[in-house]
């Protein structure tokens, strides 16, 4: 399971170093893509693997099942670490997350997420945690 929070910066190659605690568990082999809410992905390859499936398997006659499958698909790229624990950010990827500099990335559960240091902060704001905690009762989680 992937954890925690981590402030790291993207140099001007879109060279990221990531976390050692994050790098036993990717493997030798992960993916990175576009991720919701303005983030990218970091999967390991047996998570993205199990995605994959689940993307296969929508229908190709819904346009909102081509569209996400597009999303996630399209910018995806395979990515194995340097000898320093780096990646390679393709620029395609950092303009739509808008890395430039500092940057967060963050453990959540099967995946690491990549977030500006901006948008961390934007979208880090937790003053209506009880009412998403309230409503997620009906999916059935209950803390």
């Amino acid at each position: 399971m992937f954890m925690g929070e981590y402030s790291h910066t993207i140099d001007t190659k879109g060279r990221l170093i990531i976390p050692s605690k994050f790098r036993e568990q990717l493997g030798s082999e992960f993916v990175l893509t576009k991720g919701l809410d303005g983030c990218l992905s970091i999967y390991p390859m047996e998570e993205w693997e199990t995605f994959e499936k689940q993307l296969r398997s929508l229908p190709l006659t819904n346009k909102n099942a081509r569209t996400f499958s597009r999303f996630f698909v399209a910018g995806a790229t395979a990515c194995e670490l340097d000898k320093q624990g780096r990646i390679l950010v393709p620029s395609t990827l950092r303009e739509f997350a808008d890395l430039d500099k500092d940057v967060v990335l963050t453990g959540n559960i099967n995946r690491i997420e990549i977030w500006s240091k901006q948008k961390w902060s934007e979208n880090s704001n937790y003053d209506d945690m009880d009412a998403i905690a309230e409503g997620l009762q009906d999916l059935g989680i209950t803390i």
